[in-house]
């Protein structure tokens, strides 16, 4: 049971942080300000040989920060992701990467510091690293519409845009719902056709201590910028709401339910 309450703690604290690095995160100065003696030099304007198109962050830091109340681990893990260009896999930050990101833009550890220990800060590069893994056997999913043309889909780069709302969220919020707390677009590469997927991550407010459910829930789809995505949005449309008239219309793989792949046909609106 303390395990899985840390867990709950730390899956709080990671959509804490990520709040935090959505509306605190500071926009990179633009030419005529970058003579200010304030600016961050971990900033891309400043060394832009340092970022890494892929996922427009800086060179990896493992460097503690300066107050940093505890040591972390600097270990990666490898994740399932397959790099585009390449016979191997995306790795994941470390601990130190982490926190030295969030810091960076904005998280401020000592506003909940009795939440924040070693123990909270590896548990959430537990979740981190899960809710990856969850997105891109998501995004295996919708690429099984296209598995005649391509078995082996590839993970070409990545954003963070926590402050664009996609057309959907902001539809969400148009009729009351909350906004997601981040939002990433992943450029797949489909054998040689690029493909982007839109991740809204939304904070669902279950008490996992009570369901046993997780509390962050990724909403992953393809962005119709073309005529293959807006077919597989339809397809999935009538996969999920109207399963019967679907299966006379067209063949179908697993559906995209939002969440597990493991639920199958299991519908999610």
């Amino acid at each position: 049971k303390q395990w899985y309450q840390r867990r709950v703690r730390a899956t709080a604290q990671y959509i804490s942080a990520q709040k935090a690095m959505s509306s605190m995160m500071s926009e990179c100065p633009s030419a005529a300000s970058e003579a200010s003696p304030s600016v961050p030099s971990e900033c891309p304007m400043h060394n832009a040989a340092a970022l890494d198109t892929d996922n427009m962050m800086p060179a990896p830091n493992q460097r503690p920060a300066h107050d940093q109340p505890f040591p972390l681990n600097t270990g990666r893990e490898t994740s399932s992701i397959p790099r585009t260009g390449t016979d191997k896999n995306w790795v994941y930050p470390s601990e130190q990467m982490f926190w030295n990101a969030m810091t960076r833009k904005g998280w401020d550890w000592r506003e909940e510091p009795e939440e924040v220990t070693p123990d909270t800060v590896s548990e959430i590069i537990k979740i981190h690293n899960f809710n990856n893994e969850k997105a891109w056997r998501e995004i295996l999913l919708w690429e099984t519409f296209h598995n005649e043309e391509c078995q082996n889909p590839q993970l070409t780069k990545f954003a963070g845009k926590p402050k664009q709302l996609s057309p959907r969220a902001r539809f969400r919020t148009w009729l009351g719902y909350d906004a997601p707390f981040d939002r990433h677009d992943w450029l797949v590469d489909r054998c040689g056709t690029k493909v982007r997927y839109i991740l809204d991550y939304y904070d669902t407010g279950i008490d996992q201590l009570e369901t046993g459910e997780d509390s962050v829930e990724i909403d992953v789809r393809p962005a119709l910028d073309s005529f293959s995505a807006c077919l597989d949005r339809t397809k999935v449309f009538f996969l999920r709401n109207m399963p019967t008239i679907a299966t006379f219309l067209f063949e179908y793989p697993m559906v995209p339910t939002g969440n597990d792949p493991e639920l199958g046909h299991q519908t999610e609106t």
